[in-house]
């Protein structure tokens, strides 16, 4: 791999709780990765603008605010109309498995429950950038 995979940690909405976002910033970092993190109530065209402007392989979403399924496809939405195909949305928090699986078949990534280790995380989004990125 000839750089860093990029990744935008993104905290959307009103949700102030900001913990689990910072641990898995910390962790991709440690993992070797960039990791940009937006900090808080961020709207899902924020999100979508930065990681254009600084060219992630993935953006991770965390929720806890129960808005997953308003947010998630809004993004999606924006990232196709920007053209970013080969950009993994992925993210976790607070999400029955009905959604998660529901939010899959919309084309969001995997998507990790409280209790997900740190390595599961990182290794999933090395795999799939490694996979549909041009590296």
């Amino acid at each position: 791999m000839s750089r860093p995979i990029r990744v935008m940690v993104a905290k959307v909405g009103l949700d102030g709780h900001d913990r689990g976002a910072k641990v898995i910033a910390s962790s991709l970092r440690d993992a070797g990765m960039e990791v940009i993190y937006t900090g808080l109530r961020q709207t899902p065209s924020m999100v979508v603008s930065a990681a254009l402007q600084e060219d992630v392989d993935a953006i991770g979403v965390s929720i806890l605010s129960g808005a997953h399924m308003t947010v998630f496809p809004k993004i999606m939405e924006l990232m196709k109309e920007k053209g970013m195909n080969d950009v993994l949305l992925t993210g976790g928090g607070i999400i029955p498995e009905q959604d998660m699986r529901a939010l899959r078949e919309m084309g969001v990534g995997e998507l990790f429950a409280p209790g997900t280790t740190t390595d599961t995380i990182s290794t999933y989004i090395r795999d799939w950038v490694q996979e549909n990125r041009d590296f």
